[in-house]
């Protein structure tokens, strides 16, 4: 993950907002603009690899599929073949398909496997080493949806990321930065490729691959030895001398889901939506139903009016999203009633416009039987859980409008921080991603209910949030962003930033971030960008507030309705990069 560490770059964006004139070195106010086709993601060179897809005659999915292989080389902190991801496509006639490639807990995976003989969690057991991993689905997520809807051959959509991987790519400064994780040093064959056995990479220098152009070169030419061949059998002896879980059986038995999207509307726009084991499209949705209810125009963008209404929606969203989501292939989820418009009328009852909520004392409004559809967490368990924030998201349309939407993760940075002897990639840790045991917080910050506790072949529960809205049935914004639980809210910061208060993609994306996630019960905002003014009449309203934290990666790209025109929306807070012809 690519942080940006300058504070020149955050000074920039609140000057900007503030005032109205970008300095120089600042975010550009105006987005990118191409004509036919955009691709946005992390990195210049993922970007690149899917352009130069799109002008070799392939279309969204082709140049989608070429940038995450692409992201695999150049960005090894959350690009990758070894973990797992969702790609939500739209193409031109109106179809939309949510491809589900998240990662699955293995066979021998238990309920209990991190804890101790007196059941206590097991320090750090579920996010390094082998038996972090969960079964990748990446690799078949995007051969499926690049055989299914891509216009080219894999080999040619692939070509881009082998050629990176053999040739090399010259290394910026948070890339030499980010090898010197300490927990790469921790196994040999990380050390060995990343940080050259203790002889540190540094800026400018060239970093090659040739055991994963290898990989890619063999996943080129017969995609499914990945999973039921000689690759598989590799991964799975990686693993097993690694002490982990993952079975030659199960990556023949993983499948990718081709689920349905979740819908919305908010203020006369169609939203389309992440469904589960993501809870992304849900909170969203729902989040934005209760908003739906304010004149957050009138209020005025970002002021403490605002904020407070929208963190107020933000805390019951992530409530209900605590008690529901997980994988919809082990528990009922009721996702009609969570997205239901009077459902978020009732919500939108409890919240008073002048005083916090606490949220250890919110309660759930009476509606359609809710509490009985989904077995809830005790509620004494309720407590903080965690999620990672070391994701990336890219987003590409081309020129006939089809539009693609993907979001994929190893988990933490360098996932598991194990790479796959021989094979060149890491594999992911994905495993922490479930609630390894009720009540117990992980890492980030989040609670999680029965629907997500381990169980073999399951998918954890995710806030990724792949996002596609429509305008008059038209395609108008592709939305996405890494950041954990910030995810959801970051979505919908840079959604209502457009729909709300008329900015641009790229004033969108800029704007600064606020976030509410239940527990922990504080508005975690940026460092800058808000008013002394705003940030004490919050206070006033009973709001703690946190100003720490990683704050996403918004790669979005808007349409303009008049023109036609593919407006890209890049963070400078990661550096990414939008290009288009």
């Amino acid at each position: 993950m690519k942080i940006q560490s300058k504070s020149l770059i955050f000074l920039c964006l609140a000057i900007v907002l503030l005032f109205g004139a970008p300095p120089a070195g600042a975010a550009s106010l105006k987005p990118a603009h191409a004509e036919k086709a955009m691709v946005v993601s992390v990195h210049e060179l993922g970007s690149k690899a899917g352009l130069d897809v799109l002008k070799a005659g392939g279309n969204a999915v082709d140049a989608a599929v070429a940038t995450g292989f692409a992201l695999a080389v150049v960005h090894p902190q959350a690009g990758n073949l070894g973990g797992g991801g969702f790609m939500l496509i739209r193409m031109a006639d109106g179809s939309t398909h949510f491809l589900d490639y998240r990662e699955k807990a293995p066979a021998a995976a238990t309920r209990d496997m991190y804890l101790d003989a007196k059941g206590n969690v097991i320090t750090d057991a579920s996010l390094y080493g082998y038996k972090a991993s969960g079964v990748p689905g990446s690799v078949a997520g995007m051969v499926m949806a690049q055989k299914r809807w891509g216009k080219l051959k894999l080999q040619q959509v692939m070509l881009p990321a082998i050629l990176l991987a053999k040739n090399g790519f010259v290394l910026a400064y948070e890339d030499a930065r980010d090898f010197k994780d300490k927990h790469l040093s921790d196994f040999p064959e990380s050390k060995r490729l990343f940080q050259r056995n203790g002889d540190f990479y540094k800026q400018g220098e060239t970093f090659k691959q040739p055991e994963l152009a290898r990989t890619l070169e063999r996943i080129a030419a017969d995609p499914s030895s990945f999973y039921k061949g000689a690759l598989a059998h590799e991964i799975a002896v990686a693993v097993r001398k690694g002490g982990g879980l993952i079975t030659e059986k199960d990556l023949a038995d993983y499948e990718v889901k081709d689920r349905e999207p979740v819908r919305g509307t908010y203020r006369g726009y169609e939203i389309i939506g992440a469904p589960p084991p993501s809870s992304g499209g849900i909170a969203l949705i729902e989040a934005l139903n209760i908003l739906e209810g304010y004149d957050l125009k009138a209020l005025g963008n970002r002021s403490a009016a605002t904020i407070h209404l929208t963190a107020e929606a933000f805390r019951r969203a992530m409530f209900d999203r605590a008690d529901f989501l997980g994988d919809p292939d082990f528990s009922k989820i009721p996702v009609p009633e969570l997205l239901d418009k009077k459902y978020a009328a009732a919500w939108r009852e409890s919240i008073d416009p002048d005083k916090s909520s606490l949220s250890k004392e919110i309660h759930r409004p009476a509606f359609k039987d809710l509490d009985q559809v989904a077995g809830l967490v005790d509620p004494h368990l309720r407590t903080e859980i965690r999620e990672p924030m070391n994701t990336t998201h890219y987003s590409v349309v081309d020129a006939a409008g089809n539009a693609v939407s993907v979001t994929t993760t190893l988990n933490d940075s360098f996932g598991s921080h194990v790479t796959a002897e021989g094979l060149g990639f890491l594999l992911n840790d994905e495993m922490d991603d479930f609630a390894v045991k009720q009540g117990v917080p992980n890492t980030y910050g989040l609670i999680q209910g029965p629907a997500n506790s381990i169980a073999a072949g399951k998918r954890p529960l995710s806030a990724m949030t792949p996002t596609i809205v429509l305008k008059d049935g038209k395609l108008f914004m592709v939305l996405g962003s890494p950041g954990g639980p910030r995810i959801i809210t970051t979505v919908a910061n840079i959604l209502m930033g457009v729909v709300d208060f008329g900015l641009s993609i790229q004033e969108a994306v800029n704007a600064p971030r606020f976030h509410h996630q239940w527990l922990p019960d504080s508005i975690a905002m940026e460092k800058v960008g808000f008013s002394p003014d705003t940030i004490q009449l919050l206070s006033n309203k009973g709001h703690k507030l946190d100003f720490s934290g990683y704050w996403s990666d918004g790669e979005c790209i808007a349409i303009d309705q008049k023109t036609g025109e593919r407006l890209g929306g890049t963070d400078a807070r990661n550096n990414g990069k939008a290009v288009g012809y």
